[in-house]
């Protein structure tokens, strides 16, 4: 049996319209719950020993979503750019962001980066957050990043391998997710991490993402260390 640690957890935190709808509040109010739990869960993965954790802030498929939610998301992503991740980084979190930026706005993106250069000496733990991100879309980036390589004379196309592509990936030097755990009942990956999660564990909760709390986390994890990992092998 593989009995390697658990090192990195992925999380799509879905479900958070559903839990404003189910008790009457805007949609708004759901996104601001969800990102409180996202705290309270950062911390508690660090605590439990956890190194690296990703979640699925927003997808590219999410521009699609009605301009008054998105630009609600936008703003609640400027508060908490400001405010809500100054406890992670108190608790010694590095924090970084993958995506397609060049969809986000001015603002945003300086905001980002101060968070980036701010965190990147912190090393408890890693939150990686996927904002305007799409897995297909990342690959696709990766490979015209390796193309213009080649073009430019910089790598022989045989020179590329499964290494070579994953460091060309946004989470190049990131390892790859151990376990990803989407919440809300919903049991597909929605274009996330797609590369990455080739032998991840799959883990669905039926809590809405707002209601996740580090208790289930922890039987979460007790499970998984339950599974054997084979790694495609016999």
């Amino acid at each position: 049996m593989e009995t390697k640690s658990l090192t990195h957890i992925a999380f799509i935190m879905d479900g958070n319209r559903r839990w404003a709808k189910k008790r009457g509040l805007p949609i708004a109010a759901g996104h601001r719950k969800g990102t409180e739990t996202l705290v309270e869960i950062a911390k508690a993965a660090k605590n439990m020993g956890i190194k690296y954790m990703t979640v699925y802030a927003f997808s590219t498929e999410n521009w699609q979503r009605e301009p008054a939610e998105v630009n609600a998301l936008m703003d609640l992503l400027r508060h908490y750019l400001d405010t809500g991740f100054k406890e992670l980084q108190e608790n010694n979190a590095r924090i970084i962001f993958i995506g397609e930026r060049y969809m986000l706005a001015q603002d945003i993106l300086k905001k980002m980066a101060k968070i980036e250069k701010d965190t990147e000496q912190n090393s408890d733990v890693t939150l990686c957050v996927a904002l305007s991100y799409g897995g297909r879309q990342e690959i696709v980036a990766a490979a015209q990043k390796l193309a213009q390589q080649v073009q430019k004379g910089a790598l022989k196309p045989e020179q590329i391998n499964a290494q070579i592509f994953a460091d060309a990936l946004y989470t190049a030097g990131i390892p790859d997710p151990d376990l990803l755990v989407r919440t809300s009942g919903e049991q597909r990956l929605s274009n996330y991490l797609l590369w990455q999660s080739a032998y991840t564990e799959l883990y669905f909760s039926s809590t809405l993402w707002p209601d996740f709390s580090k208790e289930e986390l922890k039987q979460i994890i007790e499970e998984y260390h339950t599974r054997e990992r084979r790694y495609g092998k016999s």
